[in-house]
């Protein structure tokens, strides 16, 4: 059985930490780096039975700006339909349903978030970044 939950008590940060330092993204972030982004965010974990399977963190105001990330679902269970699961609980969130800028960042999954209304930038020259 699959549910998505936002209790954080829930939370698995073993194999978030795992799963996390191991993608193209968050090389070399540490156990305390994981938990405080978790601390500090809206989290959710994709559960199969009792076993996290996998995790999307949204970054967040409540009320004007949603930013996603370290979205991911092990690979074991990768293309079976979780991570449209996730990401439909994710979008639905009654907590995001203000936010009317969402951004996320991805290498190589921008079909699935295209299925949710995620663009390329279409104003790129108005958005700054600094990165360190």
């Amino acid at each position: 059985m699959i549910t998505i939950s936002k209790d954080k008590s829930k939370l698995q940060v073993a194999v978030i930490h795992q799963y996390l330092t191991n993608s193209y993204w968050a090389k070399g972030r540490t156990l305390a780096q994981v938990q405080t982004t978790i601390d500090n965010c809206l989290c959710f974990g994709l559960y199969k039975d009792d076993t996290q399977i996998g995790f999307g963190r949204i970054a967040t105001d409540y009320a004007v700006f949603a930013y996603l990330m370290d979205l991911f679902i092990l690979p074991e269970y990768q293309g079976k339909g979780y991570s449209k699961q996730l990401m439909e609980a994710i979008v639905n969130a009654k907590e995001l349903k203000d936010c009317r800028t969402w951004m996320l960042k991805t290498f190589d999954a921008h079909g699935l978030y295209k299925q949710f209304g995620f663009t390329e930038l279409k104003n790129s020259d108005i958005v700054m970044e600094r990165i360190l």
